[in-house]
């Protein structure tokens, strides 16, 4: 079981604005932050739900190659919330809101590039 997992960005105010905007549609916020100076190597800002952050960005170079996350949302409603509001925050489109069947019947997916180009999905697997 992943407890939590998170990516390398250039520009930590930027993509934090980014994702602070994207992930509130799927009612994800900003829960902590810690400098360089306490954390000993990079900023970080860890988001999640429920006051635990599961996700994090950390300053720095950014992966190579880029990264995907998917959050698992339990409406598709949330899928397509997420995608606007990405786009809305300056991400790129990399598929928008649709049935991927080929993964199975009712995976529901969208997925946009952060401005890392980290490519980040919100999927409901509900029909």
């Amino acid at each position: 079981m992943i407890d939590h997992t998170g990516v390398n960005v250039s520009n930590f105010e930027e993509s934090k604005k980014f994702y602070q905007k994207a992930l509130a549609a799927i009612g994800y916020e900003l829960i902590v932050e810690f400098p360089a100076s306490v954390t000993g190597s990079a900023d970080v800002a860890g988001f999640g739900e429920g006051g635990k952050p599961d996700f994090w960005l950390a300053s720095g170079i950014p992966n190579n190659p880029p990264m995907h996350v998917a959050f698992r949302v339990g409406k598709r409603a949330l899928v397509d919330a997420f995608h606007k509001a990405a786009l809305e925050a300056g991400g790129k489109d990399n598929g928008e809101p649709g049935l991927r069947p080929h993964y199975h019947p009712d995976y529901y997916g969208a997925f946009v590039r952060d401005p890392d180009n980290h490519n980040i999905e919100a999927v409901c697997h509900e029909g």
